[in-house]
C-alpha cells in the first residue's frame, strides 16, 4: 500500500509538472553592447572574431574567423557555402576522383581574390540578396557522378593564396535526404579523409574545419542571432573585395530590417506608430557597410554615419530599433570593438 501510495503521488507530482506553462523569457527592452571582435592583444581593421547579436536576449557571441571552412545548408537545398569572413576561394577541377586531383590540375594564382584580383565565379557571390544563390560550390548533386572536385584556398582576400601544401581538395555527396559526405585531402596528399555532416533543423548550416577534420561550432541555432559583424568578402566596383565591419542580418531565418534617415526622423523619436511606414528588406546586406565611413589610406578619420539608423524585425516580430555609436578612433571608438545601442518599439 505504501509503494502504490509512494506511486500515486509521483504521478501527481509529474503531472502537475507537465500542466505548469512553460516559462518564456521576454524580449529585452534593448541595451548598448561593446562587441568583441578582437582576439587577444590583436588590432587594427581586420578583426579575428565575427560577432553575432541576438537582440532579444542581450547576447553576443564572437566566433574565430579561422576556426571554420565550409558551410552545410541545413535548408531543403544541398547547398555548401565558403568562409567569407576569411577570404576563402575555391576552383573547380572537371574530376569526381579525389585521389586523381594534384597541383598540375590547376593554377594557384586563379585563386586570387580582393584588391582587383579574381571574379565571382570563384567565391559566395556578395551582391547577392540571399548567400545560396551563387555559391562557388556547385548545388550537390542527387547523382554522385555530377560533384565535383574543388581546390580550396582557406584563407585569403588580399590577393594572396596559401602555399600548395596548405591548399584542400574537397569533394562533396549526398549522404540521403539528411546530410552530406565530406571527402577532403590537402592537394599534395594522395589518399582523402571522409567527414559525414548532418543536417540540423534548428541552425541555418553545419560547420567543418578541414584543418582539425571535424565539425565545430559558429553560428548560434537560427533563432538566437539576429545580425551579425565582421570582416568578409563583399564586393566593389567589378570584382570581390574584403570588407571590414560589415553588417549581414540573419535573413534566412527570417530577419529583416529597413534603414531611416535621420533626416526623416530622429532616433530618439522614432517609435512603433513610424513602423508601417517603412520597406523592410530582407537582402543579408540591406545594412551592410552603410552605416559606417572609412578612414582614408593613411588610417585618418572615418566613424559611424550620423545619417542613418536601422529597424530590425526579428523572426518572433520583435522590432528594435538600432544605431551604431562608434566603431574607430575618428569617431571616438576602438575598431574591431563597435558599439551598438538598441531599443524595443513593439514586442512580436
Amino acid at each position: 500500500m505504501i509503494a502504490i501510495a509512494c506511486l500515486a503521488i509521483s504521478f501527481a507530482a509529474c503531472k502537475k509538472d507537465a500542466d505548469e506553462p512553460v516559462f518564456v523569457a521576454p524580449p529585452s527592452d534593448g541595451s548598448t553592447l561593446t562587441l568583441n571582435g578582437l582576439i587577444g592583444a590583436e588590432a587594427g581593421s581586420a578583426a579575428g572574431n565575427s560577432v553575432y547579436v541576438d537582440f532579444s536576449a542581450d547576447k553576443q557571441t564572437s566566433v574565430a574567423r579561422d576556426s571554420w571552412d565550409l558551410g552545410f545548408y541545413s535548408g531543403a537545398d544541398f547547398k555548401v557555402i565558403l568562409n567569407s569572413t576569411n577570404g576563402a576561394s575555391a576552383l573547380v577541377i572537371n574530376k569526381t576522383d579525389l585521389n586523381a586531383v594534384t597541383t598540375a590540375d590547376f593554377d594557384p594564382n586563379a585563386l586570387k581574390v580582393g584588391q582587383g584580383q579574381g571574379n565571382f565565379t570563384i567565391v559566395d557571390d556578395g551582391r547577392e540578396a540571399n548567400i545560396l544563390n551563387k555559391t562557388a560550390i556547385a548545388a550537390i548533386s542527387a547523382t554522385d557522378a555530377e560533384n565535383k572536385v574543388y581546390i580550396i584556398n582557406r584563407k585569403g582576400g588580399a590577393a594572396t593564396v596559401l602555399a600548395n601544401d596548405e591548399l584542400y581538395k574537397i569533394r562533396v555527396i549526398r549522404k540521403g535526404t539528411t546530410g552530406y559526405i565530406l571527402q577532403y585531402a590537402k592537394v599534395t596528399e594522395t589518399t582523402f579523409k571522409t567527414l559525414d555532416v548532418t543536417k540540423n533543423a534548428d541552425a541555418n548550416f553545419q560547420f567543418t574545419s578541414l584543418v582539425k577534420g571535424t565539425a565545430v561550432s559558429v553560428e548560434p541555432a537560427k533563432a538566437n542571432w539576429d545580425i551579425v559583424w565582421g570582416y568578409s568578402m563583399y564586393w566593389t566596383a567589378t570584382f570581390p573585395y574584403a570588407f571590414s565591419d560589415m553588417i549581414f542580418i540573419n535573413n534566412l531565418a527570417g530577419v529583416s530590417a529597413a534603414s531611416v534617415a535621420t533626416a526623416v526622423k530622429s532616433y530618439s523619436a522614432f517609435s512603433e506608430s513610424d513602423i508601417a511606414s517603412l520597406n523592410f528588406s530582407s537582402a543579408r546586406d540591406v545594412i551592410g557597410s552603410k552605416w559606417r565611413t572609412s578612414p582614408n589610406q593613411q588610417g585618418v578619420g572615418g566613424g559611424v554615419s550620423p545619417d542613418f539608423f536601422y529597424i530590425i524585425k526579428d523572426a518572433s516580430g520583435n522590432v528594435y530599433k538600432l544605431k551604431f555609436v562608434s566603431y574607430i578612433s575618428g569617431d571616438g571608438g576602438t575598431r574591431g570593438k563597435p558599439v551598438i545601442e538598441y531599443k524595443l518599439i513593439k514586442k512580436g
